[in-house]
């Protein structure tokens, strides 16, 4: 995967001087394995964000190579946790013409429609995690879908609501309906991460990692009545409701996205989340895709070359 001047950029900013950085490319698969000697977790963020601007194929070969290049390398090299950023697109959505939800909301146990190759990308990580967790039954595997990755709710709502000339505001009405007008915030993005890699199980899990409301100025219920009507609801939506279940998460990793003292849903600051959160799921520009379908992909895969893991109380990037 080739370096671009965001992540460039990214490298020129201070570090701390606990944390070890290094900078590879994830399909080396000799290469990853020997930077992830004597880690402990693997949290895996490595991928082209989205399929634009890229020819298909290099979109999908390359990301599926890092994902599992990345998982084998955790069990290969004896560790305990590997941490997967897929996404809410792993099942199709937003890059599909037209995605096929079979209910609302949705949870981890609904049939996968990908479409387009980033989509199909994500989902083969998930059976890449499966397949290796298999084969090596001491390691434990989580697939988190993450949307889209944004600081606030309040700068979310700041930026969907920037002038748009017409045609602009039908591409993004049409967008923001096939995304399921949902989002993530950075901090819960990165709590779901180390959760991840400390939480016990075995075998391998994926987990929705989104917020419980949509950032959506209309009700759920007049969404839902406007824009998938003929889609059976599993239970009520009520006012700004998310389109996503994420109880699994709250019972398998004891996550929530906004936990007693956290006010993201509020507008307000993001929980810090702990030290280690700028280091997990954040893309080195901070800009967010615009809902046509260019630049970042909002379910924040991070860039192509971030990655992250634990080697005796430290993190280690590995991009």
């Amino acid at each position: 995967m080739e370096r671009d001047a965001a992540v460039e950029r990214d490298a020129a900013v201070e570090r701390d001087a606990a944390v070890e950085h290094l900078c590879l490319d994830v399909t080396d698969c000799e290469a990853l394995l020997a930077a992830a000697e004597g880690c402990e977790a693997m949290v895996h963020l490595a991928a082209y964000p989205s399929p634009a601007g890229r020819p298909a194929h290099q979109v999908h070969n390359a990301n599926v190579v890092a994902s599992y290049n990345a998982v084998l390398v955790a069990a290969v090299a004896g560790m305990h946790h590997y941490c997967y950023a897929s996404s809410v697109n792993a099942i199709g959505g937003a890059f599909s013409v037209r995605p096929r939800y079979d209910y609302f909301p949705l949870d981890e146990a609904h049939q996968s429609y990908t479409e387009d190759p980033y989509s199909l990308s994500k989902w083969e990580g998930e059976q890449q995690a499966s397949s290796v967790c298999r084969r090596y039954p001491a390691l434990s595997a989580a697939s988190l879908r993450l949307h889209y990755l944004v600081e606030s709710l309040e700068v979310l709502v700041a930026r969907m609501r920037q002038p748009r000339t017409p045609a602009e505001q039908q591409r993004f009405d049409a967008f923001a309906a096939r995304d399921l007008w949902g989002y993530t915030s950075l901090g819960a993005a990165a709590r779901a991460c180390l959760d991840a890699v400390t939480a016990p199980w075995e075998g391998h899990e994926v987990f929705y990692i989104v917020a419980p409301r949509t950032w959506a100025d209309v009700p759920s219920p007049s969404l839902h009545l406007d824009h998938y009507a003929g889609v059976p609801l599993r239970r009520p939506l009520a006012a700004n409701d998310g389109f996503y279940d994420c109880d699994k998460a709250r019972r398998l990793l004891a996550w929530e996205h906004d936990p007693a003292g956290r006010h993201g849903d509020a507008g307000g600051r993001e929980g810090d989340g702990g030290p280690e959160c700028d280091v997990v799921g954040r893309e080195p520009d901070g800009e967010g895709r615009q809902p046509d379908g260019e630049g970042r992909q909002p379910d924040g895969d991070g860039p192509a070359q971030s990655g992250m893991a634990t080697r005796s109380g430290r993190t280690e990037v590995l991009p």
